[in-house]
């Protein structure tokens, strides 16, 4: 594999690549670029090249250095960082194996040599502190580096594979990138490579430039530590995915009118009895339908029915909403962002579990206003 910093002397390498009714294949992932016979070649490839094969990997790479670094902006820098050191590349490449291992080759190094400069992003209930009590003061800690939510607007990206697309959401849950958190770095890339994108024992020891046997013992020591942390992750069990979405959007349509409601009974009454609320920048989580409640009641600052409003987006493949709270002039601003985990039931689905995000200025990362118009 050559490397993915060394300099070209050459403006041209010759790869071999099978083009396939038109498609150059990515490592099992296609990309059309509009010829229509089937045969096998010897491809020339150029810079000129590059954007055509490297876009529609993108949206999976960002989905990659997200769950390296738990950051949407730090994702997207990481991103844009990537597709600089291929460019400058990209005359090297031998072809040795396909472009997509090696633009994530490329997206892993160049994540691990952020992360030494950073510290891990944690969700409140990863800080090792018992579930507090609802009706205790909450005090905001800013100065931590919390976890966000990744938007699934940006999983996709110029012809991306829509199939593609959806493996990737499966495989940025927040639970399981928040367990991630609790790795080191580079048994967070190895457990990466191997168990989300199926990369050989050899494709990831060349990744992070290790040996076979340290990647090996890097992994094992992955999975035994996530063994050790409660698994929330898990999508309901249904035999059609579509009913499942039909579901969790109903699900989602009536969260949302119960808190634009006021309505403190029927949110508990979409809760499974053990649900768990937690919102960065506050340390305090939840634990319990009950203790939620009390926790919109003592907590919230909406006191009547309308002070709330809420759309329905989507992140980090779950269902999400957005809510502005109205102001004392009358203006509804950006409030917070909540991500729902959602399980089955013999009852329907419930919410089992509620990442709330007060940092506002994810809004546009979801394209969201800051200030929501009228109705």
């Amino acid at each position: 594999m050559a490397r993915s910093c060394r300099d070209s002397r050459q403006d041209r390498a010759i790869v071999a690549a099978t083009v396939v009714v038109g498609r150059v294949l990515l490592r099992g992932q296609a990309l059309s670029v509009g010829a229509a016979t089937v045969l096998k070649v010897t491809q020339t490839l150029t810079h000129g090249d590059f954007d055509t094969i490297t876009s529609p990997l993108r949206g999976e790479l960002v989905a990659h250095c997200y769950r390296m670094l738990g950051s949407v902006q730090d994702a997207e820098d990481q991103v844009q960082e990537t597709y600089l050191r291929a460019w400058r590349a990209f005359g090297g490449f031998e072809g040795r194996s396909s472009v997509r291992t090696w633009m994530y080759q490329i997206a892993t190094r160049t994540c691990l040599t952020a992360l030494q400069q950073r510290a891990r992003r944690p969700m409140p209930t990863g800080l090792g502190a018992p579930s507090s009590d609802p009706a205790d003061d909450i005090t905001a800690q800013h100065e931590v580096p919390w976890l966000e939510p990744l938007p699934d607007a940006m999983l996709a990206g110029p012809g991306s594979d829509p199939a593609a697309v959806a493996a990737t959401k499966d495989g940025v849950r927040l639970a399981f990138v928040a367990a991630l958190q609790h790795l080191t770095p580079l048994q967070r890339a190895v457990v990466i490579l191997r168990d989300v994108l199926a990369f050989s024992a050899v494709e990831t020891a060349q990744a992070l430039e290790v040996s076979v046997a340290s990647a090996n013992s890097a992994l094992q020591r992955a999975r035994a530590r996530l063994s050790q942390l409660p698994r929330t992750d898990d999508p309901p069990a249904t035999a059609d995915p579509a009913d499942l979405a039909g579901r969790q959007k109903d699900l989602l349509g009536r969260f949302m009118q119960a808190f634009e409601a006021y309505d403190t009974d029927a949110v508990v009454a979409l809760l499974a009895a053990d649900a768990t609320w937690e919102m960065p920048p506050f340390p305090q989580w939840y634990s319990g339908a009950q203790a939620i409640a009390g926790l919109v009641r003592h907590q919230c600052p909406a006191n009547a029915p309308d002070d709330l409003r809420y759309v329905p987006t989507s992140a980090n493949g779950q269902p999400a909403c957005a809510g502005w709270l109205r102001g004392d002039d009358g203006v509804y601003r950006a409030f917070q962002l909540m991500v729902l985990d959602v399980e089955g039931g013999p009852d329907g689905p419930r919410v089992r579990h509620v990442s709330c995000f007060f940092d506002t200025a994810l809004f546009e990362k979801f394209g969201l206003p800051e200030i929501l118009p009228p109705r």
